[in-house]
C-alpha cells in the first residue's frame, strides 16, 4: 500500500509539470466500444481514491493521457498530462520522465491498461490506469479543456 501511494503521488506531481504532447492518429479508437470490456491489463486499474492520493503529491507523478486531443477535449482529463497516443508510445519513450510514478489515462481504462503494460515493460515506474470517464462516474472532478476559436470563426464574428 504504502509503494502505491508513492507512486500516486509521484503522478500527481509529474502532473503539475508543463508538458504535453499532442498527436493526432486516424488509428486511435475511442474507448466507448472498450467500456463493456472487462479490464484485462496486468498494471492495476485504479479507483477515484488512489488518483486523488496520487494527485495530493504532483512533484512525483506522471500522467500519460493516452487519448486523441479531440477526445480529451470533449470528454477531459487530469489537471496537467503528457499527451502520447497508445500507437506512438514506444517513439516517445525517451521523453518520458523516469523519476516519477506513471498513471496511464483513456476513457474507461482499456487503452490505458495496454499502454500501462507496456511503458513498465519497458522499465518504467507505473502505478496504474485509469479511465477518466471512470473517475468522473465515481464523484471525481475532471477538467474540461476549451480550445480557442480559430482566427476564421473569430473574424467572422467581428463582420
Amino acid at each position: 500500500m504504502n509503494k502505491t501511494l508513492s507512486q500516486l503521488t509521484f503522478l500527481a506531481l509529474l502532473a503539475t509539470a508543463p508538458i504535453g504532447f499532442a498527436a493526432e492518429s486516424a488509428g486511435s479508437k475511442p474507448d466507448a466500444a472498450h467500456a463493456s470490456k472487462p479490464y484485462t491489463a496486468k498494471t492495476p486499474k485504479l479507483n477515484r481514491a488512489q488518483i486523488d492520493a496520487l494527485l495530493a503529491k504532483p512533484e512525483k507523478l506522471l500522467i500519460v493521457d493516452v487519448r486523441r486531443p479531440d477526445e480529451i477535449s470533449k470528454i477531459g482529463t487530469f489537471p496537467v498530462y503528457l499527451n502520447i497516443q497508445l500507437d506512438q508510445l514506444e517513439q516517445a519513450l525517451p521523453f518520458i520522465p523516469r523519476d516519477r510514478d506513471i498513471v496511464t489515462v483513456s476513457n474507461h481504462a482499456g487503452r490505458a491498461g495496454k499502454a500501462a503494460d507496456l511503458l513498465a515493460d519497458k522499465g518504467l515506474h507505473v502505478v496504474g490506469a485509469i479511465g477518466s470517464q471512470n473517475y468522473e462516474e465515481e464523484g471525481g472532478k475532471i477538467v474540461r479543456i476549451v480550445p480557442p476559436a480559430s482566427k476564421d470563426v473569430a473574424q467572422a464574428d467581428h463582420r
